[in-house]
């Protein structure tokens, strides 16, 4: 990820912007003050919404958003996943998007619908457990695009799903040609009616 920012710890501004997703912000940057290293519980659906994908997928589809796209929000790593800041709505959106354009984790178990693993999507009335704004090197949950402004930009529904397919696309990789040493089909067209 050579064009991904390396911002990982939370300037002011940005620690700003994440306590003003809960009900006392005051509270949550008194907290920050006091320590530092403490990831925080934040409710999702009104500064933000997020979107956890596994580690690997996640990390596709980041690279797609900086190399490709126009980038992505605050990003942060936590047990395993990554957490995809996007704007408030998208994690209503996004899954009814992935099924439309038949990415989506319903119907077909051995079509495309296997590409794209199940992206957990938290909104309004979920919350997650954000890293703290300056934790220590090699926390299990620590920031890989930090929050630096109190209005960061967020990817919507339709860049998440761009990013998604474009990430699945990569992960598989489809020839119309055998590998070498298979042996063609012969089919005999005389046989048609």
């Amino acid at each position: 990820m050579s064009s991904t920012p390396h911002a990982s710890h939370v300037t002011s501004a940005g620690a700003a912007w994440l306590a003003s997703a809960g009900s006392y912000p005051r509270s949550t940057l008194a907290l920050w003050e006091e320590r530092p290293e403490a990831p925080v519980v934040l409710p999702c659906g009104s500064a933000f919404d997020v979107v956890s994908a596994p580690a690997m997928f996640g990390r596709r589809m980041l690279d797609r958003m900086w190399d490709e796209g126009p980038g992505s929000g605050p990003v942060a790593e936590f047990r395993g996943r990554m957490l995809l800041f996007s704007a408030p709505g998208t994690a209503q959106r996004l899954p009814s998007l992935l099924e439309w354009e038949e990415w989506g984790t319903r119907g077909r178990p051995d079509g495309r619908a296997g590409a794209v693993p199940p992206l957990l999507c938290h909104g309004t009335g979920d919350a997650v457990t954000v890293p703290a704004p300056a934790g220590p090197a090699g926390a299990a949950a620590r920031w890989l695009v930090a929050p630096d402004t109190r209005r960061p930009w967020l990817p919507g529904p339709e860049i998440l799903l761009w990013a998604a397919v474009r990430a699945a696309r990569a992960a598989v990789r489809i020839s119309i040609f055998p590998p070498a040493g298979t042996p063609a089909n012969v089919y005999d067209v005389s046989r048609r009616r």
